[in-house]
């Protein structure tokens, strides 16, 4: 199964010099059946993007954990689950969230997801009132859209040890 996982630039170092990572809290994202269930209409592309959105808006909630001297930008990770095993529906936590049983390996990454640096200002911004944004505050909850506006950068596994270099 295909999962996205929210992540952090310094989770993505992690996962380049540790050849894997633990996604927080085993917290991921995945084309679900009862993200299916949700949407009347839409096939597996558009289900994949509304997975991907809800990585990138949780990858927003890790960033509020600090940066470090990295730059704030979004990361969502997608990989192959090993097995139905390594996977749990957590329909009671939202539509598309699943649990991890272990690890994410470096092998089983199939790309990444990366903020460009044009979204640095509005990530920076969202970051400061997500938890606005989750109570249902209107303006907070448009500075985090206007965050999720920027698209995100498609990269290779094998490209990630150079777009680390380039920060």
């Amino acid at each position: 199964m295909r999962v996205y996982v929210p992540a952090t630039l310094a989770i993505l170092q992690q996962l380049v010099a540790d050849r894997m990572i633990h996604a927080r809290s085993g917290t991921a994202f995945a084309v679900t059946p009862t993200l299916r269930e949700a949407y009347a209409h839409g096939d597996d592309e558009e289900l994949a993007e509304v997975a991907l959105g809800e990585a990138a808006l949780a990858s927003l909630r890790l960033l509020a954990g600090g940066t470090g001297d990295l730059p704030p930008r979004r990361v969502v990770l997608v990989a192959d689950a090993p097995d139905a095993s390594a996977v749990t529906f957590r329909p009671d936590l939202d539509d598309a969230v699943v649990r991890l049983a272990g690890p994410i390996g470096y092998d089983d990454v199939v790309a990444a997801y990366v903020d460009n640096a044009a979204a640095e200002a509005a990530v920076v911004a969202a970051v400061e009132v997500i938890d606005a944004a989750d109570l249902g505050d209107e303006d907070a909850e448009l500075t985090v859209g206007d965050a999720q506006d920027h698209d995100l950068a498609w990269y290779a596994p094998q490209e990630l040890p150079f777009l680390l270099d380039l920060l």
